[in-house]
């Protein structure tokens, strides 16, 4: 396994045994956040305990989203502590980033939250039904009616 379809090849493997797009996200997410925050450490200091909660969800939400890619297992702890960090960062951090960033969270979270690790790509499932876009599910296939 040698050059870029090596390198393509397993890293598409990789990216299939982890919720990749919903880590990716959260991360995007709170990398957006820190981005728009422009005040100093002198200042946030300075404002207390809210100005440090601004740099310290954002910071939080790219952890977990780095969580959720190199470690799957515990995604669903991981998703529903970064939706509620990506809601948090609504009063904290300029309106979560100017919305952007709060909605990136969110979205990858409940990406995360949903993914199922045994279940099949949707397209070998259409490919399965023989018909045009139809899935055959398991009790079709016995001759079970729908």
């Amino acid at each position: 396994m040698s050059g870029p379809a090596g390198f393509r090849s397993a890293f598409r493997r990789w990216r299939a045994d982890r919720p990749f797009w919903g880590g990716l996200l959260l991360a995007l997410g709170g990398a957006e956040i820190l981005l728009t925050m422009k005040a100093s450490m002198k200042v946030v200091l300075h404002v207390g305990m809210q100005g440090l909660a601004g740099y310290l969800l954002p910071v939080l939400m790219v952890l977990l989203g780095l969580l959720i890619l190199f470690n799957p297992a515990q995604r669903l702890f991981y998703s529903i502590t970064g939706v509620l960090v990506a809601l948090g960062t609504w009063p904290t951090s300029n309106l979560g980033g100017f919305f952007v960033g709060l909605l990136l969270g969110v979205t990858g979270s409940s990406l995360a939250f949903g993914w199922l690790p045994d279940q099949e790509p949707r397209g070998r499932l259409r490919r399965r039904g023989g018909r045009k876009g139809v899935a055959v599910t398991g009790a079709q296939q016995a001759g079970e009616p729908a």
